[in-house]
Protein backbone atom coordinates (compact mmCIF):
# COMPACT_ATOMS: atom_id res chain seq x y z
CA UNK A 1 0.00 0.00 0.00
CA UNK A 2 3.11 2.43 0.75
CA UNK A 3 3.92 2.15 -2.83
CA UNK A 4 0.70 3.10 -4.22
CA UNK A 5 0.27 5.54 -1.99
CA UNK A 6 3.48 7.10 -2.69
CA UNK A 7 3.12 6.60 -6.62
CA UNK A 8 -0.38 8.52 -6.56
CA UNK A 9 1.10 11.30 -3.95
CA UNK A 10 3.90 11.92 -6.42
CA UNK A 11 2.07 12.05 -9.69
CA UNK A 12 -1.07 14.40 -8.17
CA UNK A 13 0.82 16.50 -5.98
CA UNK A 14 -1.62 18.41 -3.91
CA UNK A 15 -4.63 16.79 -5.86
CA UNK A 16 -3.33 13.20 -4.85
CA UNK A 17 -3.55 14.33 -1.21
CA UNK A 18 -6.84 15.33 -1.93
CA UNK A 19 -7.98 12.06 -3.73
CA UNK A 20 -6.50 10.00 -0.77
CA UNK A 21 -8.08 11.62 2.02
CA UNK A 22 -11.33 11.68 0.51
CA UNK A 23 -10.98 7.73 -0.26
CA UNK A 24 -9.30 7.13 2.89
CA UNK A 25 -12.39 8.05 4.95
CA UNK A 26 -15.03 6.19 2.61
CA UNK A 27 -12.58 3.25 2.15
CA UNK A 28 -10.55 3.59 5.77
CA UNK A 29 -8.29 1.08 5.09
CA UNK A 30 -6.31 3.42 3.59
CA UNK A 31 -4.70 5.05 6.64
CA UNK A 32 -4.90 9.06 6.95
CA UNK A 33 -1.28 8.50 9.00
CA UNK A 34 0.30 7.18 5.79
CA UNK A 35 -0.81 9.90 3.44
CA UNK A 36 0.11 12.87 5.47
CA UNK A 37 3.21 11.18 7.15
CA UNK A 38 4.52 11.17 3.02
CA UNK A 39 3.23 14.42 2.71
CA UNK A 40 5.33 15.71 5.52
CA UNK A 41 8.35 14.15 4.06
CA UNK A 42 7.88 15.79 0.83
CA UNK A 43 7.52 19.15 2.44
CA UNK A 44 11.10 18.03 4.00
CA UNK A 45 12.42 17.57 0.85
CA UNK A 46 10.88 21.15 -0.15
CA UNK A 47 8.16 19.36 -2.96
CA UNK A 48 5.23 20.28 -0.94
CA UNK A 49 4.68 23.47 1.00
CA UNK A 50 2.68 22.39 4.76
CA UNK A 51 0.07 25.08 4.02
CA UNK A 52 -0.99 23.34 0.57
CA UNK A 53 -0.42 20.27 2.16
CA UNK A 54 -2.75 20.45 5.25
CA UNK A 55 -5.05 22.49 3.26
CA UNK A 56 -5.73 19.49 0.29
CA UNK A 57 -5.82 16.91 3.66
CA UNK A 58 -8.15 18.68 5.37
CA UNK A 59 -11.04 19.54 2.60
CA UNK A 60 -10.02 15.72 1.55
CA UNK A 61 -10.61 14.62 5.20
CA UNK A 62 -14.19 16.93 5.42
CA UNK A 63 -15.66 15.74 2.13
CA UNK A 64 -15.10 12.36 3.12
CA UNK A 65 -16.29 12.20 5.80
CA UNK A 66 -19.49 14.35 4.55
CA UNK A 67 -20.36 11.40 2.11
CA UNK A 68 -21.17 9.46 5.16
CA UNK A 69 -23.05 12.51 6.90
CA UNK A 70 -25.26 12.72 3.95
CA UNK A 71 -26.10 8.77 4.35
CA UNK A 72 -27.07 9.34 7.79
CA UNK A 73 -28.86 12.55 6.97
CA UNK A 74 -31.01 10.81 3.70
CA UNK A 75 -31.64 8.06 6.23
CA UNK A 76 -32.65 9.92 8.54
CA UNK A 77 -33.82 9.74 11.94
CA UNK A 78 -37.77 9.21 11.00
CA UNK A 79 -36.84 5.82 9.67
CA UNK A 80 -34.90 4.41 12.41
CA UNK A 81 -37.83 3.60 14.48
CA UNK A 82 -39.46 0.75 12.55
CA UNK A 83 -35.72 -0.60 12.00
CA UNK A 84 -34.73 -0.58 15.90
CA UNK A 85 -38.41 -2.08 16.65
CA UNK A 86 -37.61 -4.76 14.42
CA UNK A 87 -33.35 -5.36 14.66
CA UNK A 88 -32.90 -3.90 18.21
CA UNK A 89 -31.82 -6.84 19.44
CA UNK A 90 -29.05 -7.39 16.82
CA UNK A 91 -27.82 -3.49 16.97
CA UNK A 92 -28.19 -4.12 21.24
CA UNK A 93 -30.60 -0.99 20.97
CA UNK A 94 -33.78 0.33 22.21
CA UNK A 95 -35.62 3.27 20.85
CA UNK A 96 -34.98 4.68 24.32
CA UNK A 97 -31.44 4.11 23.70
CA UNK A 98 -31.51 6.03 20.19
CA UNK A 99 -33.00 9.28 21.73
CA UNK A 100 -30.94 9.14 24.16
CA UNK A 101 -27.98 9.66 21.59
CA UNK A 102 -30.13 12.49 19.68
CA UNK A 103 -30.47 14.15 22.98
CA UNK A 104 -26.31 13.81 23.11
CA UNK A 105 -25.94 15.02 19.48
CA UNK A 106 -28.19 17.67 20.26
CA UNK A 107 -26.32 18.98 23.17
CA UNK A 108 -22.35 18.03 21.99
CA UNK A 109 -22.30 16.63 18.98
CA UNK A 110 -19.79 19.43 17.88
CA UNK A 111 -17.44 18.08 20.47
CA UNK A 112 -18.31 14.31 19.81
CA UNK A 113 -17.18 14.60 15.99
CA UNK A 114 -13.89 16.86 17.00
CA UNK A 115 -12.97 14.21 19.41
CA UNK A 116 -13.11 10.97 17.41
CA UNK A 117 -11.13 13.01 14.60
CA UNK A 118 -8.34 11.67 16.21
CA UNK A 119 -9.35 7.31 16.84
CA UNK A 120 -8.75 5.16 14.11
CA UNK A 121 -11.98 3.40 12.67
CA UNK A 122 -13.90 5.52 14.27
CA UNK A 123 -13.32 8.89 12.76
CA UNK A 124 -15.48 8.32 9.94
CA UNK A 125 -17.99 6.17 12.06
CA UNK A 126 -19.45 9.04 13.46
CA UNK A 127 -20.50 10.73 10.63
CA UNK A 128 -23.06 8.51 10.02
CA UNK A 129 -24.62 9.15 13.58
CA UNK A 130 -24.04 12.71 13.12
CA UNK A 131 -26.42 12.76 10.05
CA UNK A 132 -28.66 10.21 11.59
CA UNK A 133 -29.54 12.73 14.23
CA UNK A 134 -29.59 15.82 12.11
CA UNK A 135 -26.37 17.62 13.51
CA UNK A 136 -26.49 20.91 11.77
CA UNK A 137 -24.44 21.02 7.97
CA UNK A 138 -22.60 23.57 8.73
CA UNK A 139 -21.91 22.48 12.84
CA UNK A 140 -20.37 19.46 11.34
CA UNK A 141 -18.25 20.55 8.74
CA UNK A 142 -16.49 23.04 11.15
CA UNK A 143 -15.85 20.54 13.71
CA UNK A 144 -14.63 17.87 11.36
CA UNK A 145 -12.65 20.10 9.64
CA UNK A 146 -10.94 21.61 12.43
CA UNK A 147 -10.65 17.81 14.02
CA UNK A 148 -9.17 16.93 10.65
CA UNK A 149 -6.59 20.16 10.58
CA UNK A 150 -5.08 19.41 14.10
CA UNK A 151 -4.46 15.48 13.45
CA UNK A 152 -3.30 16.15 9.60
CA UNK A 153 -0.82 18.81 11.37
CA UNK A 154 0.52 16.14 13.66
CA UNK A 155 0.85 13.72 10.91
CA UNK A 156 2.16 16.03 8.80
CA UNK A 157 4.83 17.28 11.40
CA UNK A 158 5.40 13.85 12.17
CA UNK A 159 6.26 13.26 8.58
CA UNK A 160 8.99 16.06 8.36
CA UNK A 161 10.22 15.20 11.34
CA UNK A 162 10.84 11.52 10.47
CA UNK A 163 11.87 12.15 7.03
CA UNK A 164 12.29 8.57 4.84
CA UNK A 165 11.72 6.73 8.21
CA UNK A 166 8.54 7.87 8.40
CA UNK A 167 6.92 5.38 5.70
CA UNK A 168 7.94 2.57 8.62
CA UNK A 169 4.96 3.65 10.07
CA UNK A 170 2.88 0.99 7.64
CA UNK A 171 4.11 -1.57 9.87
CA UNK A 172 2.72 -0.28 13.01
CA UNK A 173 -0.77 1.50 11.58
CA UNK A 174 -2.26 -1.29 9.82
CA UNK A 175 -1.94 -3.66 13.52
CA UNK A 176 -3.30 -0.63 15.73
CA UNK A 177 -5.80 -0.05 13.29
CA UNK A 178 -6.65 -3.66 13.29
CA UNK A 179 -6.37 -3.75 16.65
CA UNK A 180 -8.98 -1.40 16.99
CA UNK A 181 -11.35 -3.10 14.84
CA UNK A 182 -11.28 -6.27 16.58
CA UNK A 183 -11.43 -5.12 20.28
CA UNK A 184 -14.82 -3.27 18.35
CA UNK A 185 -16.21 -6.03 17.09
CA UNK A 186 -15.48 -8.17 20.42
CA UNK A 187 -17.22 -5.71 22.55
CA UNK A 188 -20.16 -5.78 19.89
CA UNK A 189 -20.34 -9.91 20.47
CA UNK A 190 -20.58 -9.52 24.02
CA UNK A 191 -22.84 -6.90 24.40
CA UNK A 192 -24.86 -9.13 22.14
CA UNK A 193 -24.46 -11.91 24.49
CA UNK A 194 -25.07 -10.28 27.36
CA UNK A 195 -28.02 -7.82 25.81
CA UNK A 196 -31.48 -7.97 27.75
CA UNK A 197 -34.37 -5.16 26.55
CA UNK A 198 -35.07 -3.27 29.36
CA UNK A 199 -38.92 -3.01 29.31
Amino acid sequence: MTDWVLRLIDAGGYWGIFLLMILENIFPPIPSELIMGIGGIRVGQGRMAMEGLLLAGTLGTTIGNYFWYLVGHILGFGRLKPLVDRFGRWATLEWRDVEALDRLFGKYGQIVVFVFRFMPAFRTMISLPAGLFRMGHVRFLIWTAGGALVWNLVLAYAGFLLGQNFRDIDKYVGPVATACVVGAVLLYLWRLATWRPKG
